[in-house]
């Protein structure tokens, strides 16, 4: 969700192909979504905007300590020191795409679960929540 709407203001910026000036109805165009990327990003979508397994797996093997299939805020925050240099556009994207998702997505736990991160990468974060959501109303 975060990454996605990340992607999608950072798209509403770039000049269209068209040439049409910034929707402000924040429009994402997936065909452009490779425009969003920036240096301090996670690396989970190659330059021409495709999943890379290996590299969300990666996530996890290098800053999951406590649980190896969730970070914790610690561990997300030492995900985010591992920066470009200099790319200060970059990093406040990441953070904010980042701190953003934790606070969303975290459960009772404070755990960023894996499941969690992948629903954003493959666009159904917003479904699940949804559910969650009208499951907590109907109790």
């Amino acid at each position: 969700m975060v990454d996605a709407f990340s992607k999608e203001q950072q798209q509403t910026y770039i000049p269209k192909p068209s040439g049409k000036f910034p929707s402000i109805l924040l429009p994402i165009e997936v065909k452009n979504i490779q425009r969003g990327k920036h240096g301090s990003d996670s690396g989970v979508h190659d330059s021409e905007g495709r999943f890379v397994p290996s590299q969300f797996e990666e996530i996890f093997s290098k800053h999951a300590r406590a649980h190896p299939d969730a970070l914790t805020s610690d561990e997300l925050m030492g995900m985010l020191q591992a920066r470009v240099p200099k790319d200060y556009g970059g990093w406040l994207a990441s953070y904010t795409e980042w701190k953003i998702l934790y606070v969303l997505g975290k459960d009772k736990d404070g755990l960023l679960r894996k499941e969690t991160i992948r629903a954003v990468y493959d666009g159904s974060l917003f479904e699940k929540m949804e559910k969650e959501h009208s499951e907590k109303k109907k109790k």
